[in-house]
């Protein structure tokens, strides 16, 4: 996949009246994805760097209790980061494998709109909403 590239006009967006990832809707999400995984890498970059140079030795009780939390919510951040950046890998993999843009449950079309509010969806609406479903229920049944 990766020799078919196309070049895409500057503000390109897949239209509906054109064939569903084509070459031109595979770049697209392609250059999307890539673009934000590259400002997740940068995010990620600017928290450790500023954990590092942090003041370890701080002043009262009060002000180190507030600098552990403030460092807890920046790792638990990074985390989230790093498993939707593992998303975001797993996504350009199915954009080379030429399976992007279709449900792994289903086989169906997931959507233009859905895949762009949602670059990293694998599943069509009908199917995320019986997982989700299905997730409440035995949350419920525990």
């Amino acid at each position: 996949m990766t020799n078919n590239r196309v070049k895409l006009k500057k503000n390109y967006k897949p239209l509906k009246k054109e064939q569903y990832m084509c070459a031109k809707h595979l770049e697209y999400f392609r250059q999307k994805l890539v673009n934000w995984r590259d400002e997740l890498v940068e995010e990620s970059r600017e928290t450790i760097s500023n954990l590092q140079h942090e003041v370890r030795d701080v002043g009262d009780e009060v002000e180190r209790a507030t600098r552990e939390t403030e460092n807890s919510l920046e790792l638990r951040t990074r985390d989230r980061y790093r498993k939707l950046i593992n998303k975001i890998d797993q996504a350009l993999n199915r954009i080379e494998e030429g399976e992007y843009g279709y449900c792994e449950e289903t086989g169906e079309e997931i959507g233009l709109d859905r895949l762009e509010a949602r670059p990293i969806a694998t599943l069509c609406l009908d199917a995320q909403e019986r997982r989700e479903l299905k997730q409440r229920q035995q949350g419920d049944s525990r």
